[in-house]
Parts: C-alpha cells; structure tokens; sequence
C-alpha cells in the first residue's frame, strides 16, 4: 500500500490518501469490514469525486496495456489505466482517432467512462459512454462481470458516468472514430457579443464536427460575452503519428499569489481577444493544438496559486440558454472574481447510455476561479442556483462543494445509482451529497421545492428530502 497526495486538478485539499496498486488488490469478492475503495485514475476530475478519504484508492495505472485492437473494425480493447494519450498514439496510423475527448488526453479509459466525459463534437457524437461496447466490472459483491447494452444492462448504465461507484473497471472495449487525418481544419470567428454567439452558435454544429466558443467573461455592457467561436474538422491530410509535441513550459512551483486575477487578467483577455482579427481566420493545426492547448504547459493548475482552483460546469437548456448564461457571467462580474478560462459549448440531442451523465441537450458554460474562500464559495452556490433555476445541472466531476439538493435537482436518477453502487465503494463526493439526502429520497419519495432566484426570467426547481436536507 503506498501512501501520496492523489491530489485532484483542483488542489483543494492537499492531504495524504492510502491507495493500493491495481496489481496488488487481490480479489475483491467477499470483501467486507476493511474500509471502502474507489479507483483513481490519472486525477484530473477538478473536486472530490476521486477521493476516498476515509477509505483507500486503486491506483489503475499501473502496468496498464492495449490488448487488441481491430485497424479494419475500429475497435480497441484496453485495461482500464490505459490514457487517452497512449490509445490515439495506437490507433492514428490505421486512420482512427478517439470518438470523444475532453480538453486534457492524460485521462485514464476507466475514467474516461465513468465520468462520461464529452468534448467538442457532443452534437455529432455524444458522450464517450455511446462508443463504449462493453466491459469487465469487478465488484465485492458479484466478483467479475462483463457488462454491455444487452448483458448486465442496469450496471452497464450505472458505471457510464457512475463516478467509480459500481465496482472496478478491469478492461474496456470501444469504437474508434473513422478520421482521413488527425490535422484540423480550424476557423476561427470572433464576435462581439454573447448575443452574437447565439446568432453562430447553431449553424456552427450544423456544418463542423467540433465546435467551442472562447469567453472574455471580464467586459461589460453592450460587449458582454465576447469572444472567438472555434470550429474544426479533421483535414483530408495530415498528421497520423498521434504523437503530441512536447510541453512548451512547466510551471515549476506554485506562486503565493495567483496572477490569474484582477488587471493582469483583464489584459490577457483583451489582448487575447484581439489576436484573433475581426472576422474569421482559417488555417490547419495540429491535433493537440487543437483538442489539449493546455496541456502545452505542464501543471498549468498551480497558477491559480497556493489554495487551488475551483470550475463551475453547468448545462443549461437551449430555450433558458441566452439569458441563464448571462446572468452566471453577470454574477461572476458582480463577485468580482474573474474566470482566467471561460468556455462555452452547445451540447446536442445525443441521449447518453448513462443514469447520471451530465452532457444533456443545451448550452454548457465553464467557469475558472482561484480559491479564495468563504467569498468564492458564496459566489459558486450563486452559480448552482441559476443553472438549476434554469432547469440545468452542475457538473459533478468538476465539483468539491455543491450541495445535496443541487446534485439531486440536476440529477433525478442519482437514487438509481446508489441502489447499484458496490457495497464497498465510495467517494467523499458520494458522501458529501447523495448520502446526505434523506432515506425518503432514496426510495424516491421526492419532493419539489421552488425558490425564486432574482433578476431571472425562471424560477429554480430544486429536488429535496426531508427538513435535514440542506437547501440553497
């Protein structure tokens, strides 16, 4: 057993975690009475859904490896520590490339599906978990089960997006992404307003596979909401090595002070606003320019200084999108806490496999902010409270501190999941919200609660339980 940070991107809580390799867990069947588990991926999920403080982490990395993989078929078979990095290296000379990938590829397969992540093409492709065909889920109560659409269908739905809660991914297997090249044709368009963006933002998942809007979230007024829209396709030719260029700088040590904040950061975004000319611009990148910018500077998540970073996921309906995302900018504006990375996506009509997945027809908006306490947390509740009074949700895996009534409100299905949650499994997320809600949720005697949220054209629709469950 060894003994480490396991820190998550956040590095909110900086403490030393008890894990245990993959290699050395033994066999999970009959396990009983010597505390919980959770396996841990590569750790880049922002908040606490990769802790297991109380208990003990499976580190899956490890010897993880590629078992097969079909350059006709498109399918690749995986242990679950493999990275996102290591499958595209594999695959890109056959002309294949990952069906979905978030803005990070150093996140573990087994993450990757239990977090249902989503990347740029969700209106084309959906969720990672529509790719997944099947996979081996080991759990203490039932020992090792392989999992798919039509064998094992209830924990199939529940491990997509179930946080690491149902049991241990073993090995997966998906479908691959037919590409010509793994180059991108990029365009990118400026616009001067949020509700320019709007104008764009349709049309855009209409003609491109990839679509993402940059957010200068500082300025106010009639420029409210400016930024860059950026498309992208995979070009006819190109790069096939799947091998990304080297980090241009890692950030050697944390600094006192985050200089993500205040007049430096209103200048580089308007500086960075402005290296886009007004209009559109085409060119050719590479994939990792494309897909992973950040990942060009190592540890990147060290400048927002020494008590870590919080991000704000929420998704929004399309109908409540124009006006629930100008009030969370609005509302940020108003706290005075500026978002160094602010990103705009429109998640499409794709259903996910998933019980609690996040991605759901609308429109997501990512916020970045250092912690700064009582002052930060008191802004971000504000946050849950409009994207749920829209009719939205907050994104768990990058959450440290949402309540049990936003979770709840944003994921109805969350009582399914805990009926199929391993009997040995569990997260401090977990803890800190489904376990909180009272038993009469969880056997789906809910109530509904409306709370009026001000300067909103909506009202919030929260999912509670009982006088001990705690509200906004």
């Amino acid at each position: 057993m060894s003994d480490a940070t396991y820190p998550s991107w956040g590095r909110l809580k900086p403490v030393h975690r008890a894990a245990v390799c993959v290699e050395d867990l033994g066999a999970l069947a009959g396990r009983r009475g010597d505390g919980s588990l959770l396996p841990y991926g590569n750790g880049r999920s922002y908040g606490d859904s990769c802790h297991n403080d109380a208990g003990t982490l499976i580190d899956s990395r490890g010897q993880a490896r590629i078992h097969d993989f079909d350059p006709v078929g498109g399918t690749l078979t995986a242990d679950a520590g493999i990275l996102l990095s290591q499958i595209t290296h594999h695959v890109a000379a056959a002309g294949w490339f990952l069906p979905v990938t978030p803005g990070t590829q150093f996140i573990t397969l087994g993450g990757a599906i239990a977090n249902d992540i989503h990347g740029k093409n969700h209106h084309r492709r959906g969720t990672f978990g529509n790719w997944v065909e099947s996979f081996e889920l080991e759990r203490s109560d039932r020992g090792l089960l392989s999992c798919s659409r039509d064998i094992e269908p209830e924990l199939f739905a529940a491990t997509i997006a179930g946080m690491g809660l149902t049991g241990l991914i073993r090995q997966a297997t998906i479908r691959l992404l037919k590409v010509p090249s793994l180059s991108i044709d990029e365009t990118t368009t400026r616009f001067g307003s949020l509700d320019e963006y709007f104008d764009l933002a349709e049309a855009a998942d209409l003609r491109h596979e990839y679509a993402v809007a940059w957010i200068d979230s500082l300025v106010t007024g009639a420029s409210l909401g400016r930024g860059h829209l950026i498309t992208g396709d995979h070009a006819a030719e190109g790069d096939r090595s799947g091998v990304a260029a080297r980090p241009l700088i890692t950030i050697p040590f944390t600094p006192p002070v985050s200089p993500l904040r205040g007049l430096g950061l209103s200048a580089f975004n308007g500086g960075y606003f402005r290296r886009s000319p007004d209009g559109s611009r085409q060119r050719v990148v590479r994939f990792d320019s494309f897909f992973y910018p950040l990942d060009r500077i190592g540890r990147w998540n060290r400048l927002y200084g020494p008590h870590g970073l919080h991000q704000h996921q929420s998704v929004v309906p399309l109908a409540a999108g124009p006006d629930a995302v100008r009030a969370l900018i609005t509302c940020a504006q108003r706290a005075g806490q500026g978002s160094f990375l602010t990103v705009l996506k429109r998640f499409g009509a794709v259903a996910s496999p998933g019980l609690t997945s996040f991605p759901r027809e609308g429109y997501t908006l990512t916020l970045d902010f250092p912690d700064r306490g009582e002052r930060t947390l008191k802004l971000l509740a504000e946050l849950d409270s409009i994207a749920i009074g829209a009719g939205g949700a907050v994104n768990p895996y990058k959450d440290a501190r949402m309540s049990p009534a936003t979770f709840a409100a944003g994921f109805p299905r969350w009582a399914e999941l805990e009926a199929l949650r391993d009997p040995v499994f569990c997260s401090d997320f977990w803890r800190r919200t489904a376990l909180r809600l009272a038993p009469a949720s969880a056997a789906g005697d809910k109530v509904l609660a409306e709370t009026k949220i001000q300067n909103l054209p909506f009202r919030a629709v929260a999912v509670v339980g009982g006088a001990s469950t705690p509200t906004y």
